[in-house]
């Protein structure tokens, strides 16, 4: 037996169709608006995202600036450096000229001080010198040599070295100067070869070291010179 639909069994059909209808519907709207949400949350945070970025940006273009602005100015600075040094080292170079001129003058008044005193000075002391050879000059095998006086009788030379100031360096290279004399010098072979160093000034204790050398040691004594050696001192040979 067939079931007949009522009118209102219709409209009951229908009201829970729309009803249906209405649920999805509402469903649909809340996604889209969640959808919606979701996307102006994304929007949201790429503009953060984006001002993060420029903000980032701006940031490392002001280091990137201030570093350049740094080598600049370290740049500048190197180059006024190098001006200063440049500079420096020429007024350095004209003071060692000057100095160096003003030793070699003031040696030259020691050796001309001394010179016309060693005759005496060292006949004095027993040893007989006839000649005096003031700077003198010889290259022998490639050596060269330059002695400030040269002193020699017929079996002594005496060479003495004139400062005008007297340090320990100077009695040391002039103690070398004496080990290679004879190469440079081989006329005076078979000569007794003494040392004696000169100086208008003497550092302290100077003397005594090169007393205890060997040398003869000549100091300024009103207008002359004098030798200062105690009167048994036995001269080093070479």
């Amino acid at each position: 037996m067939s079931m007949s639909l009522t009118l209102a069994d219709i409209y009951k059909l229908f009201e829970k169709s729309q009803a249906e209808a209405d649920r999805r519907s509402a469903e649909a709207d809340r996604r889209s608006a969640e959808a919606d949400r979701r996307s102006a949350e994304a929007d949201r945070r790429y503009a953060e995202m984006d001002k993060l970025f420029e903000k980032s940006q701006a940031e490392a273009d002001r280091r990137s600036a201030e570093a350049d602005r740094r080598s600049a100015e370290a740049d500048r600075r190197s180059a006024e450096a190098d001006k200063r040094l440049a500079k420096l080292e020429q007024s350095v170079e004209r003071t060692t000229k000057a100095v160096d001129g003003l030793s070699t003058r003031w040696g030259r008044f020691v050796e001309g001080l001394v010179e016309p005193a060693v005759l005496n000075l060292f006949q004095q002391r027993g040893i007989d010198i006839k000649y005096v050879y003031p700077r003198a000059k010889t290259r022998q095998a490639g050596l060269a040599m330059e002695i400030d006086i040269l002193a020699v009788d017929d079996t002594v030379a005496i060479l003495v070295e004139c400062k005008s100031r007297l340090s320990k360096d100077d009695v040391d290279e002039f103690l070398i100067k004496l080990s290679r004399f004879k190469q440079s010098f081989p006329q005076y072979q078979n000569y007794l070869v003494h040392g004696a160093v000169a100086g208008i000034e003497i550092d302290e204790g100077i003397d005594r070291y090169a007393f205890r050398k060997g040398l003869f040691v000549i100091k300024s004594a009103g207008d002359s010179v004098a030798i200062t050696n105690e009167p048994q001192f036995q001269p080093a040979a070479w």
